[in-house]
């Protein structure tokens, strides 16, 4: 079986507003369906517990809801939106979305992507960070060979 390393950034919002929500999706979907590429986990300890946090949810709710039903992403949101507590105004998803935006990796994570990419210079927000290794990883299993 194909193992999909995901590709939808932490920089991407779905139609709720909040960052990184479309990727929490993609991954435990993946991960549901056996997909997911090694050393990526559904829900990490990262941006997906940020989210998950920021918006009054519970870890292994989101997992089993996405494991049992295999929503679309819209229908997540929905799923989202239903749940008693959800932090879903403004004000909530906005200092959700800051403290992802505002989040830097440490320099020897840093360091270790950029290698990894083969640039001495890169961002130092952990959302750009990510992207690049995400497509690192995706250009060594699926384009270099």
């Amino acid at each position: 079986m194909s193992k999909i390393v995901p590709l939808i950034s932490s920089g991407t919002k779905g139609p709720l507003g909040v960052l990184h929500l479309p990727r929490l999706w993609q991954k435990v979907s993946l991960e549901a369906a056996g997909k997911i590429a090694d050393g990526y986990p559904g829900i990490g300890a990262g941006y997906d517990s940020m989210v998950i946090a920021g918006l009054g949810l519970d870890a292994e709710a989101v997992r089993s809801y996405i494991t049992n039903e295999k929503p679309s992403y819209t229908q997540f949101e929905a799923w989202i939106q239903a749940q008693e507590g959800a932090k879903l105004d403004a004000e909530a998803i906005g200092a959700l979305n800051a403290s992802i935006e505002g989040y830097n990796h440490d320099a020897d994570t840093k360091a270790g992507i950029l290698s990894a990419c083969g640039i001495d210079a890169g961002p130092d927000d952990a959302v750009n960070l990510n992207n690049l290794d995400d497509w690192q990883e995706f250009y060594n299993a699926e384009i270099a060979g």
